[in-house]
């Protein structure tokens, strides 16, 4: 009879225990066509779910400490009861930095903005994150999101960085320099990430917006994102990403839009994009860190965006080291008057080795470009190439690189590739990449094996 009642007790421990378990968030696959085959993501669905409140948790308008506070306890008890929405509700919401959690969907409804802090003290203490494809332990993004599965950012609403002190940072003052070059050797000599504490009173390493940092199950969809101290949309590290009707507009400095680093399974699409630096730019790290995390940036489709501004349509590179393969843009707009510099920009140099493959882009169509619509550049080392020595020189391999159906109204070139003697560029297909006219050589390439103009 002991036995039985010893049993009894067990299976009801067990039970209990399993009662408590916190529900798991459903998620679904979205599936997207590319000539390297398709690329499928799985995201959480939180249609279901719980809605937390953050008035309920206490936040109050033009109080950002109060808010800062309902958002974090909000997160926490969604996440502990097996996770949910919290919902910021119409108005202007002043918070310092937001870190997710696994299962959770921050959920802007329509006239929310959530206005973060300038003052570098609320992203402290210092995150494991990244700078320009190095490790390091900085201020915290706005939005960070550290080893978490299944996380969203949704809603009509508003993602607004007050930039008084970013501005500030934007110039790179010895300070900072310095700072950045402690980082490069560092990085070099493999010190352990945890030591490279790039929080001083000089560095102004100013941080991203949003950082997705070994996540994975990612959904990023309708929500305005104004200004940026950094980066804007940074998957790092991260795999099954999807971003669609997203509208960025950050003129600052390095505000790139989305920058895929050292991630897989990524879709982009139907987005805006109008910032002062790259539209999209996939990277994979740098130098000895990236050869060192052996992750390439893989599987990635962009489709039926527009570009207001940036540097260029799409941007490989500089920090690559970790390869990049099997990218895919299409149909995608850049607006008249738009000031690009590429469609399509590929950019290493001798120190990042890594090899660049599988790379297409179709059914494009641009206004005036102030280069052209492909640039192909292996040295590209902007103010590092006096600043920094080379540890290693690693040549990067690029190849197969696939552009049709692609029209701009006025370039300087088609095609300008400067690749390496000991590395040349291969295989590079152009059909039917045409513009209206062209201010120089249409074609102007060196270094390459393998170039197909149709």
């Amino acid at each position: 009879m002991m036995k039985y009642f010893t049993l009894i007790l067990w299976c009801s421990a067990i039970l209990f225990s399993c009662q408590r378990q916190p529900n798991k968030i459903p998620t679904h696959a979205i599936t997207a066509s590319a000539p390297f085959g398709e690329v499928t993501v799985e995201v959480p669905d939180f249609g279901q779910s719980k809605r937390y409140l953050i008035t309920d948790f206490g936040a109050l308008p033009n109080d950002q400490k109060a808010t800062t506070k309902a958002i974090m306890e909000a997160i926490e008890v969604a996440h502990n009861q097996g996770g949910g929405r919290v919902v910021i509700p119409k108005g202007e919401w002043l918070t310092g930095k937001i870190h997710l959690k696994s299962n959770i969907n921050l959920h802007l409804e329509q006239g929310a903005v959530l206005l973060f802090s300038d003052n570098p003290q609320d992203y402290l203490p210092a995150v494991h994150t990244s700078w320009e494809g190095l490790e390091c332990y900085n201020y915290s993004p706005l939005i960070y999101a550290y080893q978490c599965k299944n996380i969203a950012i949704t809603g009509q609403g508003e993602l607004k960085a007050k930039m008084d002190t970013w501005r500030g940072w934007f110039d790179r003052p010895p300070g900072h320099m310095n700072s950045l070059k402690e980082l490069y050797h560092m990085a070099a000599k493999n010190i352990p990430v945890e030591e490279r504490q790039m929080v001083n009173h000089s560095a102004n390493l100013r941080p991203h917006f949003i950082q997705f940092n070994r996540s994975e199950n990612i959904l990023l969809k309708g929500v305005t994102i104004t200004n940026s101290p950094f980066w804007v949309i940074h998957p790092y590290l991260s795999k099954n990403v999807y971003i669609q009707q997203v509208k960025v507009f950050a003129h600052g400095h390095n505000n790139d839009g989305v920058d895929p680093e050292m991630s897989q399974n990524i879709i982009i699409e139907n987005s805006i994009f109008d910032q002062g630096d790259d539209a999209i730019a996939v990277k994979s790290g740098r130098n000895q860190d990236a050869w060192r995390l052996a992750t390439p940036s893989k599987n990635i489709v962009i489709k039926n965006c527009k570009i207001i501004n940036g540097h260029q349509l799409m941007a490989i590179g500089s920090e690559l080291s970790g390869g990049i393969e099997n990218i895919y843009m299409s149909e995608c707009q850049v607006a008249k008057g738009a000031k690009l510099n590429h469609l399509l920009f590929i950019k290493t140099n001798h120190r990042r080795g890594g090899t660049v493959s599988n790379i297409y882009m179709d059914r494009i169509t641009s206004g005036k470009i102030a280069e052209g619509i492909l640039g192909i550049d292996t040295d590209v080392l902007y103010q590092w190439r006096d600043l920094v020595p080379t540890y290693q020189k690693k040549l990067t391999t690029i190849k197969e690189v696939y552009l049709s159906d692609i029209h701009a109204e006025n370039v300087a070139f088609i095609s300008k590739i400067s690749g390496q003697e000991q590395c040349p560029v291969k295989n590079i297909v152009l059909k039917q990449v045409t513009a209206d006219s062209i201010r120089n050589q249409p074609i102007m390439n060196q270094n390459v094996l393998g170039f197909n103009y149709q």
